[in-house]
């Protein structure tokens, strides 16, 4: 197929283009290099540097490709920064995200998959979430990614166009050639590899009174090759649907750590802090309609080879992109 991946230049999007090369798909990148990285761009891909906030660049540049897919990866995505600025997020989530809908309309093109998240549901009734679960989002970031979800159903039903949205459940670890490397990097796991580099002196745990087996927060890890093939998946959906994905397993701050610590063979000093507020004990995926509906299985299923994987992408890039 010939996709459009807005965003490819980021941590999902780009291991996402990767692996639609590696099945020879035809790819094209659409990216303003706010967040992502022009060295993230798989050169067997097209690359088009823009902004989903011009629209004439957005419509030229979906009549000039008229792809048959478009994965919308572009948004703004720190939790904490969402408080502060929650302009941005509402501006660059949804309303930019209007602009690629409209111009896939104007050039027939009828079939998105989208990157949501975890944080439309906020804290859970219960676990594992299924998509059932109730959507109560606490921060305008998961605000905006529900309101782009509404914003789809009303596009499928008057317009017909066909999506598939993911909700992720923190992904994690690299492809041998792409990895994570965020400007402001909020993520468990490179923060930790970050002390086993030497770059920081030691890692933080906010929070160790929690009601869970070693009292810190737990969450579901899911490699990144496999939310890739879960992206690919989406594009045969015969209709419009929602899907969670994570293992359906769980992973504690402290057995993350331990992980690294075990994998990278360093010691990595913690420093334990308070509660941050907002975070939930526990976030577990169930993904069991994705696996029923399209037949996906995720294949990293322990937390060691998700970490081993980031370990040897940092190790081969100690300052990410910036090497």
């Amino acid at each position: 197929m010939k996709i459009l991946v807005v965003g490819g230049a980021g941590y999902i999007g780009s291991i996402c283009a990767e692996v639609l090369l590696d099945q020879k798909h035809d790819v094209a990148i659409l990216d303003n290099l706010s967040d992502g990285h022009r060295r993230a761009v798989d050169p067997r891909a097209e690359f088009i540097e823009g902004d989903l906030g011009d629209r004439k660049t957005t419509a030229d540049t979906l009549a000039r490709l008229r792809p048959e897919a478009v994965m919308h990866f572009a948004a703004s995505a720190l939790v904490g920064e969402s408080m502060l600025n929650p302009s941005k997020y509402f501006r660059n989530n949804i309303a930019n995200g209007l602009n690629l809908l409209d111009a896939m309309l104007a050039a027939e093109v009828r079939r998105l998959v989208f990157s949501s998240t975890c944080a439309t549901f906020g804290p859970p009734e219960r676990v594992p979430i299924d998509e059932e679960t109730p959507q109560r989002p606490i921060n305008p970031y998961g605000e905006s990614k529900l309101a782009f979800e509404k914003i789809l159903r009303w596009y499928d039903a008057i317009h017909g166009l066909r999506f598939v949205s993911l909700r992720y459940f923190n992904a994690a670890g690299a492809s041998e050639k792409f990895g994570e490397d965020h400007r402001c990097e909020t993520h468990l796991i490179p923060n930790v590899l970050k002390v086993a580099l030497g770059q920081k002196k030691h890692v933080e745990i906010f929070g160790t009174d929690y009601e869970t087996p070693d009292g810190t927060c737990i969450r579901d890890y899911i490699h990144i090759i496999d939310l890739a093939h879960a992206h690919i998946l989406a594009l045969q959906a015969p209709g419009s649907a929602f899907y969670n994905l994570g293992t359906g397993g769980g992973s504690s701050v402290r057995e993350v750590i331990e992980s690294c610590r075990k994998i990278t063979g360093k010691p990595i000093p913690v420093m334990e802090k308070s509660r941050r507020p907002g975070d939930p004990l526990r976030l577990i995926a169930s993904s069991e309609k994705i696996k029923g509906e399209l037949g996906w299985r995720p294949r990293f299923q322990t937390l060691d080879a998700i970490v081993d994987s980031a370990w040897k992408w940092h190790q081969k890039f100690p300052r990410g992109y910036e090497d």
